[in-house]
């Protein structure tokens, strides 16, 4: 991946190939996510511990702002870290501008890189953690899917369970995969995998049953919000 990779192609802001939209949350509000929010979704919090997350896909951050505010309800007794990732410099630079929380860590971060995955190794370690408490994957598996393929999705979905004590996910559906390639092609490329994908029309299911499939079991689903997608969330089962 380049940096001219993550520029939107031609004169349209939504053909990106890893959606890094500019002025995302303009066109999907940050209170349709917080309303579909359950304080069910949540794990028990551990006394005396810092309690961490990870914000996947972050963008330029006002949902992971709102997120803490969120979070800090629910464990009023805990302090409350959050490390947010995006594969988007220029996002990033633009959260650390607008949102700043001392307790909230933006960084530039390919999730799929085994050197970016050592930076969040080291942020838990930085805590005495092996685990984030609670790790947020808001509309980002397509995108993992669409530059990854079928085994580079099953990769993260692993990699996320082994991180996580909990994991709240909202998987997009085969219509969008079919809208970001159609939003390509105007603009005179594709995503070279989209026709070698396996998991397709039931792609969301086959999400929610391998997230929910041995370590960890679904807890809570969300009603639809506007755009129809389903928050979900699992715990792990020993906990």
């Amino acid at each position: 991946m380049t940096s001219e990779d993550l520029n939107h192609l031609g004169n349209d802001p939504g053909a990106v190939k890893f959606g890094n939209f500019i002025n995302y949350y303009s066109f999907h509000n940050v209170e349709h996510r917080m309303n579909n929010l359950n304080k069910q979704m949540f794990p028990a919090s551990v006394a005396n511990e810092p309690f961490l997350c990870l914000d996947i896909g972050c963008n330029t951050g006002e949902l992971t702002k709102d997120l803490y505010q969120y979070l800090k309800t629910i464990y009023p007794e805990n302090e409350i870290r959050l490390l947010a990732v995006d594969i988007d410099r220029t996002l990033i630079t633009r959260a650390q501008e607008i949102n700043q929380i001392p307790n909230i860590t933006f960084t530039t971060c390919n999730i799929m890189s085994d050197n970016d995955q050592k930076s969040i190794q080291d942020y838990l370690k930085s805590y005495h953690k092996k685990r984030f408490d609670v790790t947020f994957c808001f509309s980002v598996t397509m995108w993992i899917h669409l530059n990854n393929g079928d085994d580079g999705l099953l990769h993260f979905i692993n990699y996320i369970k082994r991180k996580s004590r909990s994991i709240i996910i909202e998987p997009q559906p085969w219509k969008c995969y079919r809208n970001a390639q159609r939003r390509l092609k105007k603009s005179g490329s594709t995503f070279p995998l989209y026709d070698s994908l396996k998991i397709r029309s039931d792609v969301e299911l086959f999400i929610e049953n391998k997230v929910n499939e041995g370590t960890h079991e679904k807890v809570y689903g969300s009603l639809n919000p506007s755009w129809n997608r389903k928050i979900l969330s699992f715990h792990d089962n020993k906990d």
